[in-house]
């Protein structure tokens, strides 16, 4: 189990499309069994939206998490959210940690870290059959906002989510 102590997040760049793809398809195999996501033919889940992030760099950005040097994840995050009507509040789209590093306060310093890099009002969407993902995010949010943060049902196209927000604008 690796340890937060050397975590990093850097931005991710079109160089780092085949990597951001690779991992994308690990992130899908997890939530398949949670959104019934099959692979296409060639046995690829894919993800349609990550040219979004190449784009469109005024409201997608990428980043990758390090953990000592190493690829341990990555989290996409959007301006605007299907969970609130402000264009201008950040999403965090995906966020997704390998399982080697999980356990350890990798993801939770990666999150702390994307959060501090942009004072905004977030939005974080978890979906309410993903059992692992809403204490994370719920214990995470409720850490570093020391407990000032909202959360609501959002249903989505197929799913209903745990809309979490809060700002740490100045």
């Amino acid at each position: 189990m690796a340890t937060s102590e050397e975590v990093t997040l850097e931005p991710a760049t079109r160089a780092d499309d085949t990597l951001l793809s690779n991992l994308l398809e690990l992130y899908i195999h997890d939530l398949s069994e949670i959104f019934g996501i099959k692979p296409g033919a060639d046995g690829r889940f894919g993800y349609d939206a990550l040219p979004l992030y190449w784009s469109q760099p005024e409201t997608h950005f990428a980043y990758l998490i390090r953990n000592g040097g190493d690829v341990a994840g990555f989290g996409l995050v959007a301006r605007g959210s299907p969970a609130s009507d402000d264009p201008e509040v950040l999403d965090v789209n995906e966020f997704f940690v390998l399982r080697g590093y999980r356990r350890g306060g990798v993801a939770r310093r990666a999150a702390f870290l994307l959060w501090d890099r942009t004072p905004a009002k977030w939005v974080v969407r978890v979906a309410e059959q993903n059992r692992g993902a809403l204490p994370f995010w719920e214990g995470a949010i409720r850490e570093y906002t020391r407990g000032a943060f909202g959360a609501k049902a959002h249903r989505g196209k197929t799913q209903t989510f745990r809309a979490f927000s809060f700002s740490n604008a100045l």
